[in-house]
C-alpha cells in the first residue's frame, strides 16, 4: 500500500468524509455530550479506543466471518470493547463516568463503529483498517470537542472545568475561566444550543470547502489558460 493510500485514509476520516460534520453519524452522543469539553473529550477518547481496536479485530477475523451473522459478530467485539471501557472509566474516573452515564454503553450502537466494521474493516487489511478507525474516531473527538469548548465558553464562561475528573490533579493546569457562570449564555448548554452550534460549526465548513473548490478551479483555469497560450 502507498503513502498516499495511508494519506487518503487520514483525510477522509479527519475533514473529506468526518463522520461527525459530513456523514452526520453519531448525532445523539455528538449533542448530548458536548455541553462541556471536559466530557466530550472523555467520550471522544472512549470513542477513539473502541473504534480503532474494533477495526482492527474485526479485520483481523474477518475471513473467518460467516456472513450471515457477521453483524452479530461485530455487535458481540464491540459490546466486549466498550465493557472493558466502562469498567476503567468506573474504576479511574468515576465522577467522569456519572456524567456521561448511558452514553458510553450507547458506543455499542454507533453507527459509526459498525458503519466502519461493515464498510472499511471486513474488506481491508488490519494495518489500514487500524489507521481508519484511527482517524474516524479522532474525527469525532475533534468535533466533539470543538462543539464542547465552544458550548462551555459562551454558556459558563469556562473552558475544561472538571478536567482533573479525567486527568487527575494535572486537569487543574488546563482549565480557564474567563467569567462568571451566570454571565453566560445559558441557552449555549441546554439541547437548542448544540442543535444551533452545529449549525454554525457545519456552515463554517462548507465555507472552508467551497473556498478550497473556487481555489481550485481559479487555478486550473489559469494553468489552462497559460496552455493555450503557449
Amino acid at each position: 500500500m502507498s503513502l498516499q493510500d495511508y494519506t487518503d485514509i487520514i483525510k477522509d476520516g479527519l475533514w473529506k468524509k468526518n463522520p461527525g460534520l459530513v456523514q452526520l453519524l453519531g448525532l445523539c452522543p455528538l449533542l448530548a455530550v458536548s455541553n462541556t469539553a471536559t466530557t466530550a473529550l472523555a467520550l471522544g477518547v472512549a470513542v477513539i479506543a473502541v473504534l480503532s481496536l474494533s477495526n482492527l479485530l474485526i479485520s483481523l477475523v474477518r475471513k473467518l466471518l460467516i456472513q450471515e451473522i457477521r453483524i452479530i459478530i461485530y455487535v458481540v467485539i464491540i459490546a466486549a470493547l466498550v465493557t472493558c471501557v466502562q469498567l476503567l472509566m468506573e474504576a479511574y474516573t468515576p465522577l467522569l463516568y456519572q456524567k456521561l452515564g448511558l452514553y458510553i454503553a450507547l458506543i455499542v450502537t454507533n453507527c459509526i463503529i459498525i458503519g466502519r466494521a461493515e464498510m472499511f474493516a471486513a474488506k481491508n487489511s488490519p494495518l489500514k483498517s487500524l489507521l481508519d478507525g484511527l482517524a474516524n474516531g479522532v474525527g469525532f473527538t475533534l468535533v466533539l470537542l470543538l462543539l464542547g469548548i465552544i458550548r462551555e465558553l459562551i454558556g459558563q464562561g469556562t473552558i475544561f472545568m472538571g478536567l482533573d475528573e479525567f486527568l487527575g490533579p494535572i486537569g487543574n493546569y488546563f482549565t480557564i475561566r474567563l467569567f462568571e457562570a451566570d454571565k453566560g449564555l445559558l441557552i449555549a448548554v441546554l439541547p437548542p444550543g448544540a442543535f444551533i452550534t452545529l449549525g454554525l460549526v457545519l456552515a463554517l465548513k462548507n465555507f472552508i470547502d467551497n473556498g478550497f473548490e473556487q481555489k481550485k478551479k481559479r487555478v486550473k483555469k489559469s494553468n489552462t489558460t497559460d496552455i493555450s497560450n503557449q
